[in-house]
């Protein structure tokens, strides 16, 4: 557990100040931009997202849940890695032409094939990155992606304000990866294969063609609103729907994607050492939901200050579809880690298709309830991730004996901290409406009540995440007292 909570430390670290730079870019690119214009690049976004789940081609989750990893794997998948990737290059590039007719909009034509350009170089960092996770070393990860992070924010803001528009953010895309790339190679183990190699590829290719279907399934069903919106209806709602869903980006960049890249390792290692998987993924699944039920009933709640600060009063089309994927996110996360968790049990059959069923399900509501428009979409989502909760935990069931009272139990805190922690914020914005004078006062102010309480809640409940902060807070102190000692 100390190497998880050192990993987990050095993740949101990471996540914590990329959420911020994102943010601030973001006050920065919703003043400077219009809504076409963000819309423009977030169908480029999207599309290219979706290659980037065949460029992946599950080589990360290979390397990590390999029992016995040599140089030989190593470089058979770095050579699948780049095959893989430098055909999801030139689909992009020559594609990209027919997707900016197919929209209507030249625009996202140059974005692609600006984006195209980052899986020629991919590859060379990906492996790198990978070995770094299958053994939970995260301080160069950290360093990696924090220094991205800022080249991607200095590029940005810098072609942004050039008069760039939407190309500043892909001109930023590429300046993050090629940074990426040049800095993992620098950090990487002297010891690790540097070239490609064929030995071994068939295995690789195997486990990579399963893996692809998954992340493909996920990726799909992600990218199909934003998709499917712009094609039915315009770019400028793609844009409403993705500040919308722009508020639970900030839970996702500051939580889940710092939990999840632990997750599988950490499952993996139990796996090989034989230990209950259940156990871990009932207290992983008490510490997600006890922070992100309680950050989704607050957002929901103050959906229209935060679109207001972090966006603008152009924006405010998408408070409604905010609260509404807020509920989306709430009933999602249970199940968030399934995937992942049927992949450590070598189960990535079951994993491709609890993935084909969600994505089925998002698709299928979409194609339902869009003729009523966005909020509808937003409705259908719901409806979609209560689906989805019912196949993951049957899966789960049958492959770790994950049962209702599992679930119950490691909930039941949860929500009551969370309901606890709501209360304050409700009852204040019953006696003061908000509006467009007091926006950031009451959402300063309904913070000021809902932390404290949460904290009050976790510490009385006993949740495993007050375990948590007093194990991190016995270890800073006694950092400290030997810092003195030594000093």
């Amino acid at each position: 557990m100390t190497t998880v909570r050192r990993s987990l430390a050095y993740s949101l670290a990471d996540n914590y100040l990329g959420v911020v730079l994102q943010l601030l870019s973001t006050l920065v690119i919703s003043r400077l931009l219009n809504p076409t214009e963000i819309g423009i690049f977030a169908v480029a976004a999207v599309l290219s997202s979706l290659a980037s789940t065949f460029r992946d081609f599950g080589v990360a989750e290979y390397l990590i849940q390999e029992k016995e990893l040599s140089d030989d794997k190593i470089r058979a998948s770095l050579a699948a890695n780049i095959g893989v990737s430098w055909l999801m290059a030139a689909l992009l590039f020559f594609g990209s032409s027919w997707v900016g007719e197919f929209y209507r909009q030249d625009g996202v034509t140059d974005v692609l094939r600006v984006l195209s350009l980052n899986f020629l170089l991919v590859p060379f960092g990906a492996v790198t990155m990978a070995c770094f996770r299958r053994d939970m070393n995260y301080r160069p990860i950290f360093l990696v992606n924090i220094s991205a992070n800022l080249v991607g924010f200095v590029v940005v803001m810098a072609c942004a304000l050039a008069g760039l528009g939407y190309m500043s953010m892909a001109w930023s895309s590429l300046a993050s990866i090629v940074w990426t790339v040049a800095l993992a190679n620098f950090m990487r183990p002297a010891s690790m294969p540097r070239w490609p190699g064929l030995k071994g590829i068939g295995e690789v290719i195997r486990f990579g063609k399963q893996a692809t279907g998954i992340y493909l399934f996920s990726q799909a069903g992600r990218s199909a609103p934003e998709a499917v919106i712009g094609r039915v209806l315009d770019m400028a709602a793609v844009a409403f729907y993705s500040r919308a869903n722009g508020l639970m980006e900030i839970f996702n960049r500051t939580v889940l994607r710092a939990v999840m890249p632990i997750c599988l390792p950490y499952f993996a290692r139990a796996a090989r050492a034989g230990e209950d998987a259940k156990t871990g993924y009932i207290k992983a699944l008490a510490l997600l939901t006890g922070i992100g039920w309680p950050f989704f009933l607050f957002i929901g709640l103050l959906a229209y200050s935060a679109i207001r600060i972090l966006y603008g009063s152009q924006w405010l089309d998408s408070v409604p579809l905010a609260q509404i994927l807020c509920l989306v996110a709430a009933a999602e996360l249970p199940y968030y880690l399934a995937g992942e968790m049927l992949i450590a049990q070598g189960r990535i059959d079951l994993a491709t298709k609890l993935q084909f069923a969600t994505q089925c399900f998002r698709l299928l509501a979409l194609a339902l309830v869009l003729p009523f428009g966005l909020v509808g979409a937003c409705w259908g989502l719901l409806f979609a991730a209560l689906c989805t909760a019912a196949v993951s935990h049957a899966l789960l069931h049958k492959v770790v004996d994950f049962r209702l009272q599992h679930l119950f139990a490691a909930c039941r805190s949860s929500a009551l901290v969370a309901v606890l922690s709501f209360i304050p914020a409700w009852l204040l914005i019953q006696a003061v409406p908000l509006n467009a004078d007091n926006f950031v006062r009451m959402l300063l102010a309904a913070a000021g009540l809902s932390i404290p309480v949460w904290l009050l809640a976790i510490k009385a409940l006993k949740h495993p995440l007050w375990l948590e902060f007093s194990t991190l807070g016995t270890a800073v102190a006694q950092k400290i007292k030997l810092r003195k000692r030594t000093a």
